[in-house]
């Protein structure tokens, strides 16, 4: 949809504010935006990692470095449906699918999410990079 469509459905600030351009405005974003932004952070938060908010996160990096079985991905589908639940309230959380690629160490994070305020069904695939930033070498 185009800006002239959506316009209806609201505006916000993009997280982490950002400024665009020559005038440096404020970016704004549409509501689809702002709640794909909002599970990312939550996905990529430890709990504790904010001063002001220590609950605040996922407990999916306490669980990510146990062997990845049924029960473990069942669990982290738990924890991530809670913490979804629990830090954003605009949507309904319909499915959480977790999917593994031993080959390069990456856990894959599906959410099938409703946003209620604009009735819009939609997902995200957040990837999870178990060996990134290592100096894990294949010999």
């Amino acid at each position: 949809m185009d800006e002239e469509n959506t316009s209806f459905l609201g505006r916000g600030w993009s997280f982490p504010p950002r400024f665009n351009g020559r005038f440096s405005r404020l970016e704004m974003v549409t509501v689809e935006d702002e709640v794909r932004e909002s599970l990312y952070i939550i996905l990529s938060t430890v709990p504790g990692e904010r001063v002001t908010n220590p609950a605040f996160g996922c407990r999916i990096y306490d669980l990510i470095w146990n062997p990845i079985d049924k029960a473990n991905i069942m669990l982290m589908e738990e924890v991530i449906r809670a913490a979804v639940f629990r830090y954003e309230p605009r949507v309904d959380l319909e499915e959480v699918h977790i999917d593994t690629d031993d080959d390069n160490g990456t856990v894959y994070i599906h959410l099938d999410y409703t946003i209620r305020k604009v009735n819009v069904r939609t997902n995200i695939v957040y990837p999870f990079y178990k060996l990134e930033g290592t100096d894990i070498v294949e010999v």
